[in-house]
């Protein structure tokens, strides 16, 4: 199966304000990391600088929806994003049909 057949999780947010160093560490140490052992592939990393929507928006690939099936049912990932929103705010996400480059 090829990557355009796979599914994209888009997960979008605010920081908090006190976020900062800690949030990067964590995102980059912690929260990718755990999501590449989960079976994704962070493909893009967008912020809004100016104008509404969310401040940011990352993107992981999945290679199938079998693989995005087991993420959203699976524990870990659950608890990782308990542990993200000491950091954000206005947590969401949603699973489309991959394509490439932006989508919301």
């Amino acid at each position: 199966m090829t990557i355009s057949q796979g599914m994209k999780l888009l997960i979008s947010y605010d920081m908090r304000n006190v976020a900062g160093q800690e949030y990067y560490q964590f995102v980059l140490g912690r929260y990718i990391p755990i999501m590449q052992n989960l079976g994704l592939d962070m493909k893009e990393a967008w912020h809004t600088a100016y104008g509404n929507g969310p401040e940011r928006l990352i993107a992981f690939v999945a290679k199938d929806e079998y693989i995005m099936d087991d993420l959203l049912h699976n524990e870990t990932w659950h608890d990782l994003n308990e542990q993200l929103d000491q950091f954000v705010t206005n947590f969401s996400y949603k699973v489309v049909p991959y394509k490439q480059g932006f989508q919301i």
